[in-house]
C-alpha cells in the first residue's frame, strides 16, 4: 500500500514486494533463459539481475558505511561506471546469482528498515533522505524487471507500487533537464494519472501544459522502457512536450531509451 508516514517500513514492505515479484518471473528460468537479450543493447536476463544486485550491495554499503561508499564510487567510476555492474553476474551461472542476490536483497530491507526517516543517505550524486533512498531501489527494481518481463513476453499486473515510480518521474523533471544541459522552462506541468484500482494520481495544478492518462504508461514513459509515441498519454503544450521527450527517473547519464514502434 503506498503512502506517507513518518515510518520507513511500509516504502520497505512495497520494496519487498517488487523484489518479489521480480523474483517469481525469474526463478524458475533455465541456465539458458538467463542469457535471453533484453530491450536494453547488450544486457541479457542475466545482466540486468547482476545491475539490480550489484547496486542493492552499494546501497547497503550507503547505509552501513559512508566513507567505504565514496571509496568504492571513485573505484566504480574509473572502471566502467554502470557496465561494471554486470560483470558479477556474467561469472556465475543463474542459480548462484539469484541466490546472491536473495541474501543481499533481504539484507538491504533488514538494514533499510533500522533508517531515521530524516536520515540522508549518500549516493551517485546528492544524499538522498532516507524514505526517497528506498522509494528509488523500488524504482529500479520495477524499471529493470520490465525489462526482463519484456524479454520473456511476461504481462506484470500493474500494482498502487507503480505511484512511487511515477512520483519519482514527477519530482526528476529537473534532473531530467540538468543531465541534458538543458534549462527548465519556467511553466509547470501538471501530471494527472489513471492508477490501477481506478484512483486518480496528481501532481501540480491543472494548466495548459500537462501529461495525462494511464499511469503505468507514465512510468514506463519517465523510465525509457517505452517511447510516449508508443502509449496513450495525453501530452499537451510545449513545456510538457519537452520534458516528456528527455524524462528520466534514474541517475546517470541521458539514456538512450526506446525508438518508437519498438513495443507498437
Amino acid at each position: 500500500m503506498v503512502q506517507q508516514t513518518d515510518d520507513v517500513n511500509p516504502i520497505c514492505d512495497d520494496l519487498l514486494a517488487e523484489h518479489a515479484d521480480l523474483d517469481a518471473i525469474v526463478a524458475s528460468l533455465s541456465e539458458h533463459d538467463w542469457s535471453t537479450a533484453t530491450p536494453a543493447a547488450g544486457w541479457s536476463i542475466r545482466d540486468q539481475v547482476s545491475h539490480l544486485w550489484f547496486f542493492d550491495q552499494r546501497a547497503l554499503m550507503a547505509i552501513t558505511d559512508a566513507d567505504e561508499f565514496q571509496r568504492d564510487m571513485q573505484w566504480l567510476f574509473a572502471n566502467g561506471g554502470t557496465d561494471a555492474s554486470v560483470a558479477p553476474g556474467r561469472s556465475m551461472n543463474g542459480e548462484q546469482l539469484l541466490a546472491s542476490w536473495r541474501a543481499d536483497r533481504a539484507r538491504l530491507i533488514e538494514v533499510a528498515r533500522t533508517l531515521d526517516p530524516s536520515s540522508r543517505v549518500p549516493w551517485y550524486g546528492p544524499a538522498m533522505a532516507a524514505r526517497s533512498f528506498i522509494t528509488a531501489r523500488l524504482m529500479e527494481t520495477w524499471a529493470h524487471g520490465q525489462d526482463v518481463a519484456d524479454a520473456l513476453g511476461v504481462h506484470r499486473r500493474p500494482s498502487a507500487r507503480l505511484k512511487h515510480v511515477a512520483h519519482i518521474g514527477v519530482r526528476a523533471r529537473p534532473f531530467s533537464y540538468a543531465i541534458n544541459s538543458m534549462t527548465v522552462p519556467d511553466e509547470s506541468v501538471y501530471v494527472r494519472l489513471d492508477a490501477p484500482d481506478g484512483a486518480i494520481w496528481e501532481w501540480g495544478d491543472p494548466s495548459e501544459h500537462s501529461v495525462t492518462g494511464d499511469a503505468l504508461e507514465f512510468c514506463l514513459v519517465v523510465t525509457q522502457r517505452r517511447h510516449v509515441a508508443d502509449t496513450s498519454l495525453r501530452v499537451e503544450g510545449a513545456a510538457a512536450a519537452e520534458w516528456i521527450g528527455i524524462a528520466q527517473a534514474f541517475a546517470g547519464e541521458p539514456g538512450g531509451g526506446r525508438t518508437p514502434g519498438q513495443f507498437a
